[in-house]
């Protein structure tokens, strides 16, 4: 679940078939910059938005500063580097961390921000990816557990010294929401959040139509969808394990761990896509329902309000939940 993620990762996710055509009288503006390791797009529906399209990535920068990792100075690299002491952090780090603990406990644990020690030793990014070594995969599932964080207003200890945060399965969606609050505090009512596939809609389309988004088919190569949503004012996030994968010895490996036994999930899934009102909650159902499974993750999609999902299996085939083709109109691939 690492923040920084590649580019033909994230290419892989959902966009094939955005469609952004048709978009009345007013001519669209967008704007891209590289931030987490990846391209992200932004599209306002007014041209004369230029000030407010730009804020939006002083705040993908911001957040970057936060959270990442890989950035010495961040709020996540000093609590991984305190030893277990407390550690003074941004609203927001504290924030964002308090939903990945909600995903937690909703998980099981399936879904853990303590996941750092295990994600740095599976390197997708590597030019010849491999697998970690047995004994060192152990040793990092030993210290995966949400408790040992603790937040006390602005100040976070990770009880355990062995472990390390990863907020990478959750990160991109906040700063997503993010993103949306602040153009809704400007009067933005339309536009289009691209957080290297952590897709956001505000309101319609100038036209007044639905945002067409296209989900991606599992390790085809031309970028094609194996279907199309039609959403107004929501978020399609997809976990699949064609985002970031390798081979080796014929067996290929994926992103997308298992935090009991520190190795990809092996559950006949291929992709789970999770349409809903907040782009960090498709973030971490999205990876959620995926660990657990096409039944129990179907179960759980089911219960929540305002909450699709689409599961792709192994034979390509997808299932849907209720409201998928009914509140949600859904054009699928031939």
């Amino acid at each position: 679940m690492s923040l920084k993620k590649s580019i033909l990762g994230f290419a892989a996710i959902l966009l094939a078939g955005l469609l952004l055509t048709g978009c009345g009288k007013k001519q669209p503006i967008r704007q891209s910059g590289f931030y987490f390791d990846t391209v992200i797009t932004i599209t306002l529906y007014d041209s004369s938005k230029t000030k407010e399209l730009d804020h939006c990535f002083e705040l993908a920068n911001k957040y970057e500063q936060y959270f990442s990792a890989k950035i010495s100075d961040s709020d996540i690299s000093r609590i991984n580097a305190a030893a277990g002491s407390p550690v003074r952090v941004h609203d927001e780090t504290a924030e964002l961390l308090k939903k990945g603990l909600s995903y937690g406990i909703l998980s099981g644990g399936k879904f853990d921000i303590t996941v750092g020690k295990l994600t740095n030793l599976w390197d997708f990014h590597a030019e010849t990816p491999h697998l970690p070594d047995a004994r060192a995969v152990a040793d990092a599932v030993d210290t995966i557990d949400y408790q040992n964080v603790v937040i006390d207003g602005n100040e976070v200890t990770l009880t355990n010294p062995d472990a390390a945060l990863d907020t990478g399965g959750i990160a991109k969606g906040y700063i997503a929401d993010k993103m949306k609050e602040y153009l809704l505090s400007q009067g933005i009512t339309k536009g289009l959040i691209n957080l290297g596939g952590n897709v956001l809609t505000i309101g319609e389309k100038d036209d007044g139509s639905a945002y067409a988004i296209g989900i991606q088919k599992p390790f085809d190569q031309t970028g094609a969808p194996v279907a199309t949503v039609s959403i107004r004012d929501q978020s399609v996030v997809t976990s699949g394990v064609y985002e970031r994968c390798f081979e080796q010895d014929g067996v290929r490996y994926h992103h997308i761990l298992d935090t009991s036994s520190g190795y990809p999930y092996e559950n006949g899934l291929l992709g789970v896509t999770i349409i809903c009102d907040s782009s960090a909650d498709g973030d971490g159902l999205s990876t959620t329902c995926f660990a657990l499974g096409l039944e129990k993750g179907m179960e759980l999609a089911e219960s929540l309000e305002r909450t699709e999902a689409i599961f792709i299996t192994a034979d390509q085939k997808l299932h849907m939940t209720s409201g998928i083709g009914t509140t949600i109109p859904i054009k699928q691939a031939e």
